[in-house]
């Protein structure tokens, strides 16, 4: 056993039950979030005594929301300026004034406001310059704001705008200019609410600059840029690579490449809203991170399993190539749908009831603990489909269809005639704290080279219950996300596939005909805000898919075959903590471990740890 191993063994425990005690005991660095922009501000006008005329820098501004992304437009997100300090306890009050101005409506007399306190001497005179001009805003119930007071922010800006409305008149040259009463009552008040006056005018310049910025420096008026990237330090750790049940791994030159590993994977997403509640989402990826498995997609062999493969792990040698292109769209109040043209995946367009675990840059450290497999079906870089969400309240119904190579004419390709994943699914309570899935996929594949029934997250046999020939499987999939308390979530899932042999043969023998059963299952426990606010610690349990009967156990029809049967039980163990370092920042040490890899207790338990650093903007 190599020293490389033995090292890792004794200082995993170590480094994430330090990571652990350190997130405990910092502390965050105060971050200050960013400021809402009010539909509606008006700024203050001041009288110049000596013409009786308003100054000429006295404006009207109004902000729109510049993040208006629209109800089901989730995705969408800009690099955001830095933030200055939270305002005074009187800006949140001019806050909440502005934000609700959009539900102002006209009123002509100040005694239609019913929480305008008639006995102050402010009522007298607002009175009779809203009855002259009619320049002032009420809710359409007559109030300010319900039956509470009216502050002085909110009367400053109702003096406001009786200001802007008087500006006007002059401006105008009307006949009805405010009499030197007027002017004097409005002196008065200008003293009376200097502060106030002085302090909307200041918001709304501040308001002003800030979105003619924004709009100077925007990437697109329809296109936000959301991007992500991931460090993973990472290793595999075992006496010998795994073989499949009921062989031994050989003596020599079969050691698990267990050298420690540094790479990356960086996402670009470009999502385009034209309506504010559709989504056009293009993605650029560049990744190097090397697949612990069998010789895959990079063809290193590292641990001979793919159960050993990380939830975030790809290899392009960094090239920079086009992974997600997809568009939603809504139809109606209770329906969403999706048209994918590349890289679809059905875990990106239905609920996995997974909650925590589920994201590859956040959630499980490997690729079996993220979800049950069969979400997994079919996802490759190249295929297409489309899908379709309901939401009834209670109850969410899914349905979602992908095949491999959609865009090849060819034999065996197409988008009906090459591989495919036929998904239906009802999720029960999908807006509560307790919610199961009930899920169906419907997968086939008529070439052998391209078919996978787990995805890569189980055995070799399980994988391929019959070897490289056309086969298609009916899977059925049960998942429960329970969140008992606020910072506890208990979760599981239960997979069932029946696998079938379309056409082939196998030591010559036609096996046409043939069936495979295979389970898998997983238990979870998270803890939210675990030592510290935004901290997460994730445990899971469970065996991956593995072949609990198959007809080609050693012979089928009475002829000699080969026995595609898994022996024995893998157990995976996994732990992981995601440390919140800042709201862009986050940092998680984790590891799993593999007893009997390939469900073959001749094979020596696989280790493999990583500390996953993902940075979002």
């Amino acid at each position: 056993m190599s020293k490389t191993f033995w090292n890792a063994i004794r200082l995993s425990p170590a480094v994430l039950g330090a990571a652990i005690l350190v997130a405990g005991s910092a502390a965050l660095a105060a971050e200050t979030p960013e400021s809402k922009i009010g539909s509606e501000a008006t700024t203050a006008a001041s009288l110049d005594s000596s013409t009786l005329a308003l100054s000429a820098d006295a404006t009207t501004g109004s902000s729109a929301n510049v993040n208006n992304q629209g109800a089901n437009n989730t995705q969408l997100a800009q690099a955001t300026p830095t933030t200055q300090a939270q305002p005074a306890r009187s800006l949140d009050q001019i806050n909440q004034y502005v934000e609700q101005g959009q539900d102002m409506g006209q009123v002509t007399s100040v005694s239609q406001l019913t929480d305008v306190d008639p006995t102050h001497w402010a009522f007298q005179a607002l009175q009779s310059l809203v009855e002259r001009y009619g320049c002032i805003e009420g809710y359409p119930d007559r109030t300010y704001r319900g039956n509470r007071a009216l502050t002085r922010y909110e009367f400053a800006a109702g003096l406001n705008a009786c200001l802007d409305r008087i500006q006007e008149l002059i401006a105008a040259a009307v006949a009805d200019l405010p009499s030197k009463e007027d002017i004097a009552t409005i002196r008065r008040l200008q003293e009376e609410f200097a502060a106030e006056l002085a302090t909307l005018r200041g918001r709304v310049d501040a308001l002003e600059a800030r979105t003619a910025r924004l709009e100077a420096q925007q990437f697109s008026t329809t296109t936000k840029l959301r991007g992500e990237v991931i460090f993973a330090l990472a290793g595999a750790f075992g006496d010998s690579r795994a073989v499949p049940s009921p062989g031994r791994p050989r003596d020599r030159d079969d050691d698990i490449e267990n050298n420690i590993i540094l790479a990356d994977r960086v996402r670009l997403n470009f999502d385009t809203s034209f309506s504010g509640r559709d989504l056009l989402r293009t993605r650029l990826q560049a990744r190097n991170i090397t697949q612990f498995d069998t010789a895959g997609s990079d063809n290193i062999n590292v641990t001979g399993t793919n159960m050993s493969r990380l939830s975030f792990d790809g290899n392009d040698n960094n090239d920079v190539v086009l992974d997600d292109l997809w568009y939603r769209f809504p139809i109606g109040k209770n329906a969403r749908a999706w048209i994918i043209a590349n890289s679809g995946e059905l875990n990106d367009v239905v609920n996995t009831v997974r909650g925590p675990f589920a994201s590859s840059s956040e959630g499980a450290i490997s690729r079996f603990g993220r979800f049950n497999p069969l979400y997994y079906l079919n996802n490759t870089s190249s295929s297409s489909g489309a899908a379709l969400n309901l939401d009834f309240g209670a109850i969410g119904i899914d349905a979602a269809y992908l095949t491999q190579n959609g865009f090849d004419p060819r034999d065996k390709n197409g988008l009906f005639n090459g591989d495919y994943a036929a998904l239906a699914q009802l999720v029960l309570f999908p807006k509560s704290n307790f919610n199961i899935g009930l899920t169906y996929v419907r997968y086939y594949s008529p070439s052998g080279s391209r078919l996978n029934l787990t995805s890569s997250t189980g055995s070799g046999f399980a994988q391929r219950p019959f070897g490289n020939v056309a086969t298609s499987s009916n899977n059925f999939g049960a998942t429960l996300n329970w969140r008992l308390s606020k910072n506890f979530v208990f979760g599981g899932w239960f997979g069932y596939s029946i696998a079938e042999a379309e056409t082939g043969l196998n030591r010559g023998v036609d096996i046409e005909g043939a069936n495979a059963t295979s389970i898998n299952y997983a238990v979870s426990l998270g803890f939210t805000d675990f030592g510290r606010k935004g901290n997460f610690l994730g445990l899971l349990a469970g065996v991956p898919p593995k072949v609990t009967h198959n007809d080609l156990d050693g012979s089928f029809g009475g002829r000699a075959v080969d026995n595609r049967e898994d022996d024995d039980t893998t157990y995976h163990l996994e732990a992981f903590y995601r440390i919140q370092a800042t709201n862009n920042i986050s940092i998680t040490p984790g590891v799993f471990v593999l007893l009997n890899p390939e469900h073959n207790d001749n094979n020596s338990t696989i280790y493999v740890g990583t500390i996953r650093t993902t940075f979002s903007f």
